[in-house]
């Protein structure tokens, strides 16, 4: 039974740029994260993949193969405001079940839906719902299948601008010619544990008993894959995230240790304020500093930190100043920075220390901390009501039109704390 619909847009970056400006329209373009020689291509338009250009394609490269290429620095925040037009789109025609990312969605059939003919017709609808309501250029392709594993597969298939169908009969036949590698979530390292069971090619994978895949998998997520790749219908597991971050590719007129060191300070802020929005305290945060690569040698280092329950941002810029002091400053011509806070707990089930408790506290520290916890609601109060930059701590007065919003493969940022 056919009981998903698959949307996956074309080259989604890329194609937005060519909505936006029609001078772009039939040109190679390759969007970066920052216009630098030694960046690399985030996205290409169909056009430039045609010369071998791709995502990862480094700009110098990208150069070489296609001289006509047009380079544009990502526009996130535009980027977010078409997917959001994209899913309203989509769901004038049929329910969106889940977003699975900044540029993919799956709609899930029910009743006479399940029928081809009429997942077709849905199918086609949408496609000419997206083209008349949000431009010419936003291709889609589409997979119609039974789950939504089969679904992402299906629209892989045929690109760009693509339509195609797996029932059940055509499982595993028309998946034979695809490599394992092709399932969303099987990357080098569960290809080298599939390899190490023998199993290198999808026969192999289809061939494969219940039991080994739970082994290689490490669990019930191979027993879930045994029964996905034969049609199983599932929905969307629910998630705790474990993990808040930014990371920033840093341009050239910042890659010195003051320049890393602003835009860190400017990430953690941010990073502060998603955790407040989001609902959580942190119990550790990571920092690390990416260098260039001199004489084969690229240098780097990281610097971790654990700690009680806090998302207060005037503790966790003071963590981010002792882990940089820990050598993170002496990397020369740092490329890039990031910042990760682990250990999430949801804010329901947050633990006070005792230096919270108001019974065991000083009326002086418990009033400290009072007024900081306002002075966090105040700040995100205000940035939410007068937008980017309103008000911050002044560690970050440097960085202010650097690290803007990024969007992560499988998250789509929120405007509200991240532009």
């Amino acid at each position: 039974m056919l009981r998903t619909l698959f949307v996956d847009f074309n080259s989604y970056f890329a194609s937005v740029e060519q909505q936006i400006n029609p001078a772009l329209r039939g040109r190679p373009v390759g969007v970066v994260p920052v216009m630098a020689e030694t960046s690399s291509c985030i996205a290409a338009s169909y056009e430039a993949k045609a010369f071998g250009v791709k995502t990862g394609t480094g700009v110098a490269e990208a150069r070489r193969l296609c001289p006509e290429i047009v380079l544009i620095e990502g526009k996130h925040e535009v980027y977010v405001d078409f997917h959001q037009r994209a899913v309203a789109a989509v769901e004038r025609i049929a329910p969106v079940r889940q977003v699975l990312s900044i540029d993919e969605m799956e709609c899930e059939l029910t009743g006479s839906w399940c029928e081809r003919t009429k997942a077709v017709k849905i199918a086609e609808h949408i496609k000419t719902e997206i083209y008349r309501s949000i431009g010419e250029t936003m291709r889609t392709s589409i997979g119609i299948a039974p789950n939504t594993l089969l679904g992402k597969l299906a629209s892989d298939m045929h690109k760009p601008n693509g339509l195609t169908v797996l029932e059940q009969t055509d499982i595993p036949s028309k998946l034979l010619h695809l490599k394992p590698s092709a399932i969303t979530g099987v990357g080098p390292r569960m290809v080298q544990r599939l390899e190490k069971a023998k199993i290198v090619t999808m026969a192999d994978l289809y061939a494969a008993p219940r039991d080994v895949l739970h082994t290689v998998w490490g669990g019930v997520g191979g027993t879930e894959m045994y029964d996905k790749l034969r049609g199983q219908w599932y929905g969307p597991r629910v998630t705790v995230p474990r993990t808040l971050g930014h990371s920033h590719v840093l341009p050239p007129d910042m890659r010195h240790a003051e320049g890393a060191w602003n835009v860190l300070n400017r990430l953690t802020q941010k990073a502060a304020m998603r955790l407040r929005k989001q609902g959580f305290y942190a119990m550790g945060m990571s920092v690390h500093v990416q260098g260039r690569r001199v004489a084969g040698y690229k240098a780097g280092g990281q610097q971790e930190a654990s700690f009680c329950e806090t998302q207060d941002t005037t503790f966790l810029l003071r963590v981010l100043a002792r882990l940089w002091s820990r050598g993170l400053a002496l990397f020369p011509a740092p490329a890039a920075v990031g910042m990760t806070l682990f250990g999430l707990v949801p804010a329901s089930q947050h633990t006070p220390t005792l230096f919270e408790e108001a019974e065991t506290a000083s009326k002086h520290d418990q009033k400290h901390l009072d007024n900081r916890n306002r002075l966090s609601a105040t700040m995100d109060h205000i940035n939410r009501l007068y937008g980017k930059n309103a008000l911050y701590f002044a560690s970050a007065h440097q960085a202010l039109d650097h690290a803007p919003m990024r969007i992560a493969f499988n998250r789509i940022p929120d405007i509200e704390t991240e532009r």
